[in-house]
Formats: C-alpha cells, structure tokens, sequence
C-alpha cells in the first residue's frame, strides 16, 4: 500500500526546506531574461514588450482595463471574443495596478514573476512530499529548464495557474480539504484547464470515502491509516521521512472530519463553474455559451484529430519531417513519462491531475505550437526525472541541469524574438 503521511511544517522551516529550489529557481530564470535582454538587444527589440505585450498578455492588459466585452472579427468569420480569458489575473492586475504606480501590462508582469516563485515552491512541496528534498529540488529546476520556460516569465497565466494547482496538490495529499478546495475554485478562475485541479481533488475525496467507508466494515487494525487514500501497487514508491526535522505528522489525513472533505468538494468547482455559467448568461447562450466563444478561436476538443493531421502535414517535405518526428518524439517522450509515473505510484490525484493536463493539452483542435505551453502546468511529468537526477551523482545531475539551462535560456530568447507563443 502507498501511505501519503500528512505534514505540517511551519512556514519559516517550510521556507527554509524550499531555499535551495527557490534560490535555484531564481538563478535559472535570471539566465533566461539576461539571455533574453541581450539576444533582444542585438535585433533592436524590447524584452520588456515581448514579456509584457505579446499575445495573450495584451488580452490579459485588456481585460484588466477595459473589462470584457471586447472582440475582433477575422476576415473568414471567426470572432475572437476577450470572454476566452479567465478573469483571476486580470482582477489581480486590476488591483496591484489601483494600489500602485504599475500600468496594467507592469502589474501582470509582477503578478506572473511572483506567482512563478509561488509555483515553484508548490511543485517543490508536492515532490519533497512524495519523494523528498532532493527530488524537490530536482524538479523545481527541471520546470525552470523547460524549453518554453520562458513563460514563466511572461505576463501569461501559466504560473499562476500551476501556483494554484500545485498547492492545491499538497493541500490534497496533506488532508487540508478546504484548502485544497478553495484554491482549485481559484484555478478553476485562472484557465479553462482548471478542471484537472477539480477531477484531482474530486478523485481523492471520492478515493478517501470510498476506502474509509471499507475500513469502517473492518475489524479495528484491519485498515491502514496515514492517508486520505491508498492503492495496492507492486513497486510502488513510499514517500517517507528523510531527516528527523521532516518527519511526518502522526495525524491521518483520513481522520479529517467528512464535512471538510465534503465542502471541499464542493468548493473546487466553483471557480470554472461560476465563469462558464456567467459567460452563457452574457451570451445568452445558456450554460454552454463558453463552448461557442472557443469556437470563435477555433478551439476545441476533437480527441487529438486535427494535431495528428498536423504532425501528418510535416511529411510531406524533407525538412518538415523531422519537424514530425521530433513532434512524434515529444508526445511518446509525454506519454512516456506518465506511464512511468503510474509505475511508480504516484498518488492518485497527481496522476488524475496530470493526466487531465495532458489530455487537454494534446487533444484540443488548434493553436499546435502553444501545445509546449500548454503542457506546463503538468508538473509531475518531471517526478520521474527529477527521482533520477536526485539518485544521480550530485555533480552529474548539476551539470545536466546546468547545460539544459544554458540551452533553456538560448531557444527562449531566440523563440520569443520570433513567432513567440501564441
């Protein structure tokens, strides 16, 4: 059985435990924007509008400032409506614009560089808990070294979905139900893909009833404890203490009372919920409404039929087709590390979380370049890696680390100079 103990540390020795992620965070993000200001230098650009004013950031901006309501009509037909947009960044532009000197574009650039420490340390919270502090650490950098993670950086809302969504997780595998609730409702305000925060805490609620509700048919002992949910799998990796100072509270998280479990369930939804719904009433297209003004960008869910087509298209010429096989090569690479994952055990509503992320990411019909963005978020991708460099030399695993975010640093400066993320 995999036992997810419950810890609650204090802040400053949480803090303290996190440093070396963060600190290592920051030094690679720094990389990249030196890099960035100086390859923008040299083609007479502004990094400062590229991180601030392409894109989705400008729909952010205007969002912040003008509320919704605004739209362009494309010469073909297609109506790209600012209703797409989630509305939590902006509401936080809005604000730090109103209690400081920032314009809006400036606030959402602050509200994206702290929301990546945010995440940061969230990511780092989730693994240290499964696997411990160097894998912590591991995977923090190995988020900073994305290709695309160059974003992080920018005024998207990437960061603070993955913040939201990544303490969301630890506040699940902890037994915080109502925390864990109210953040996924914040996700669920941030992106549409919120909904694999929602299905993550809704599997380990149902998961926690459903197995204490066996326990309860059980003769006392019969049951494990430790956890808001277990599974048997062969194999499987315990997350267990690694110093005296972390060890893990002796309170199950199954012992949390079922109302809290209950609100928080009820809570995670509120968030997309709430926007979907409020956007069919602005419509006047009923609760569906939100699925039209995707269709307006050409969005939507189609199984993954028109990015195979695409990744089919690149073979048509030689220089194309490796552009396919490295397609092919990142999404086997993808799945890959999932499978891994599942292998290894991780907790089930990382496993729902991530696997909701990717589904979405690689199944949706448009926009194929954004899919490296759009995968961000599925942090736990990166366990896996990061539990082979935390069990690496630490020599070996910090020159791996520091040769990705050299490379890292170089392909995100040259790719936000040129089409960028749309």
């Amino acid at each position: 059985m995999t036992d997810l103990d419950t810890h609650v540390a204090p802040a400053p020795s949480a803090l303290r435990r996190a440093a070396p992620a963060l600190l290592g965070y920051a030094a690679v993000r720094a990389l990249g924007l030196i890099v960035l200001v100086v390859w923008s230098a040299a083609r007479d650009k502004s990094a400062h509008t590229l991180l601030t004013a392409r894109w989705d950031s400008l729909w952010y901006t205007r969002v912040a400032e003008l509320g919704y309501g605004y739209e362009v009509r494309l010469p073909n037909g297609d109506v790209h409506s600012n209703l797409a947009f989630f509305p939590l960044l902006p509401w936080l532009e809005r604000g730090l614009h109103a209690v400081s000197p920032l314009s809006y574009a400036d606030a959402g650039l602050v509200v994206s560089l702290l929301a990546s420490l945010a995440a940061a340390w969230g990511v780092f919270a989730v693994a240290d808990h499964v696997y411990g502090r160097r894998a912590g650490v591991c995977a923090v950098l190995l988020w900073a070294v994305l290709p695309v993670g160059i974003v992080q950086s920018m005024a998207y809302s990437e960061s603070l979905f993955t913040a939201l969504a990544a303490w969301s997780l630890y506040a699940v595998l902890t037994g915080r139900w109502i925390t864990a609730g109210t953040l996924a409702a914040l996700a669920g305000l941030t992106r549409p893909v919120g909904l694999a925060v929602v299905a993550a805490v809704w599997a380990a609620g149902i998961a926690s009833f459903v197995r204490e509700s066996r326990e309860s048919g059980q003769p006392t002992g019969g049951g494990a404890r430790g956890s808001s949910f277990a599974w048997p799998r062969s194999g499987a990796v315990r997350p267990r203490a690694r110093d005296a100072s972390h060890a893990p509270a002796p309170v199950p998280a199954d012992g949390a009372p079922g109302w809290r479990r209950a609100l928080g369930l009820l809570l995670a939804p509120l968030g997309a919920a709430g926007y979907v719904l409020w956007v069919g009433h602005r419509t006047g297209k009923g609760p569906l409404g939100y699925l039209d003004v995707q269709a307006g960008w050409r969005n939507g869910f189609d199984g993954g039929y028109a990015f195979a087509r695409f990744v089919a298209e690149k073979f048509t010429s030689v220089p194309g087709a490796f552009a396919g096989l490295a397609l092919i090569a990142g999404v086997a690479l993808v799945i890959r590390l999932y499978v891994v994952g599942v292998r290894q055990g991780q907790p089930l509503p990382l496993l729902v979380y991530t696997g909701v992320v990717t589904a979405l990411a690689l199944c949706a019909s448009s926009y194929f370049g954004s899919k490296p963005r759009l995968l961000m978020p599925a942090f736990p991708l990166l366990l896996p890696l990061a539990l082979a460099l935390a069990r690496a030399r630490p020599r070996r695993s910090a020159a791996v680390l520091a040769a990705v975010a050299g490379a890292s640093a170089v392909y995100g400066a040259f790719w936000l100079n040129g089409s960028g993320p749309p």
